[in-house]
């Protein structure tokens, strides 16, 4: 077993593989988060291939990233920092913006999950209660003139305090309550995905394809990479646990196991609940998000204390994706700090050994997105631009590393073949990015448009100007705008769980 030295500003081993899975167990709640909308324009088989081709890609994706993860097992921060590794030597604005645009595509989890969290909870309890701008009727009050301030966003604002609470007194706390959600999971996503299978009330014909459909640009190849391009928020997921890396207590075989099983158990899930809930449930339940009704229509009944049970299981399911969000969107923005990237506020750990700063900024951000921006959907779209520029800029980093520092140590070492590998779905984010942020306007669900597309934009600027900042002001030195790198490592990495298969 490997061990640390605990110091004030070190993160504490104390996970293993297997939580590393609970906290991808996120990944369930991200594909419903999506799953209506892709029914709507997809159609029930459409939306299973798209989802599966992206669930596939992201196992070889997290495959690539258990290598970078054991080449560097001190880095927090997960994918963002790797890149920043790879490309500093040709030049140091690639850290940032990974950094900044991978965190928002995590950190706006919370503001769009907490929302729909509110409004299922709104549907089943509470119908009579204002819903605001979120919900047709006004809300209790309003922001400014901006936004009608309803029970769902009360109930949001509720959620991502306590999920801010469960993570910023310790690693293990957070954990702890991603078993205790994972295990009500595994209730909507037995009925979900096995049961229509067992009780006969899967009907394939309730499956149908939309792609290709007439008028669709491109003959609906556009169509396909612009939710191929939204999907990656979701289907990519996996990769947060690269980011607990340092946080394993057997770095290099926890890592291992924990990025291999979540995207197998993801892969699985991704590909089978479109096709088992829409052939059990139908599509225009599964594309009105009336998850609830779609459940017990597959179990057969109107039964208010069934309703209940699956209301508080499927809401367990996304605050598991919150939970999860505040973790890594927290240790993003520590891990780039402490690399010198921002400013130095966010590069300090609590007295629990994590970085309270990080989440408490997340936590803050997101209560303002709920109470200011209305269409909450088109800024994760939007910001969906950083997140797939973060993985291009891992992925193209993996063949500069092994270009650029042959030698350096790697306790999982990959076969020459994922070399090109990399370099092919680096490739492949830069086509998504290029189709998916030009017209992600034309996916339904309102993903918005100009102003989401400027947001977007401004966090990749903003990263920049913090960048500028602590290196001027707070570090009080000149921008380096390349950086030599290290051939070898100043000390090499335990390697406690010898090389990949």
């Amino acid at each position: 077993m490997a061990t640390a030295v605990v110091q004030e500003q070190q993160l504490l081993k104390t996970l293993r593989w297997y939580d590393g899975f609970v906290i991808a167990l996120a990944n369930p709640g991200f594909l419903l988060g999506s799953l209506g909308y892709t029914v709507g324009d997809l159609g029930g088989w459409g939306a299973a291939l798209l989802w599966g081709i992206s669930a596939v890609v992201a196992v070889f994706i997290n495959t690539i990233y258990s290598e970078l993860a054991t080449m560097f097992p001190d880095k927090s921060g997960g994918i963002a920092l790797y890149a920043h590794e790879a490309w500093r030597k040709y030049t140091t604005l690639i850290g940032p913006i990974a950094t900044f645009g991978y965190w928002i595509g995590w950190s706006v989890v919370l503001s769009v999950f907490g929302l729909f969290i509110g409004s299922i909870i709104q549907g089943a309890w509470f119908a009579g209660e204002p819903g605001g701008s979120y919900l047709a009727g006004d809300g209790y009050f309003s922001m400014f003139g901006l936004t009608e301030v309803g029970l769902p966003a009360l109930i949001a604002i509720g959620l991502i305090l306590a999920v801010w609470l469960f993570n910023v007194y310790g690693a293990r706390v957070g954990v702890t309550f991603g078993y205790a959600a994972g295990v009500l999971l595994m209730i909507p996503l037995f009925v979900m995905m096995i049961l229509p299978f067992l009780n006969g009330s899967f009907d394939s014909d309730n499956l149908t394809n939309k792609l290709g459909d007439p008028g669709q640009a491109w003959g609906g190849l556009q169509l396909a990479l612009v939710w191929l391009w939204l999907m990656s928020w979701s289907a990519w997921g996996v990769d947060v646990c690269a980011t607990f890396a340092p946080e394993y207590k057997d770095t290099v075989r926890d890592t291992k196991l924990a990025l291999r099983s979540a995207a197998l158990f993801s892969l699985v899930v991704y590909i089978m609940l479109p096709i088992a809930f829409v052939g059990g449930a139908g599509p225009e339940l599964v594309a009105n998000f009336d998850y609830v009704g779609g459940m017990l229509s597959i179990l057969g009944t109107d039964s208010e204390l069934v309703k209940d049970v699956l209301v508080v299981c499927l809401v367990a399911s996304f605050v598991i994706s919150m939970n999860t969000a505040t973790a890594d969107g927290g240790r993003a923005l520590f891990g780039i700090s402490r690399d010198g990237m921002t400013v130095k506020q966010l590069g300090t750990l609590n007295r629990f050994h994590v970085p309270g700063n990080g989440m408490t900024v997340d936590m803050v951000i997101n209560i303002l997105f709920v109470l200011l921006v209305g269409n909450i959907f088109g800024i994760l779209a939007a910001s969906n631009l950083g997140y797939v520029l973060a993985h291009m800029f891992a992925l193209s980093g993996f063949v500069l590393l092994r270009r650029d520092r042959p030698n350096w140590p790697r306790p999982i070492k990959l076969g020459a073949i994922w070399t090109p590998i990399a370099g092919i779905l680096a490739v492949w984010c830069l086509i998504l990015t290029i189709v998916g942020f030009g017209w992600f306007q034309t996916a339904a669900g309102g993903y918005g448009g100009t102003k989401e597309k400027v947001i977007g934009l401004s966090v990749l600027a903003i990263s920049l100007l913090l960048f500028f900042f602590r290196r001027l002001v707070q570090d009080k030195e000149k921008i380096h705008w390349r950086e030599d790198t290290p051939l070898m490592p100043e000390t090499t990495p335990v390697s406690t769980g010898g090389p990949a298969a």
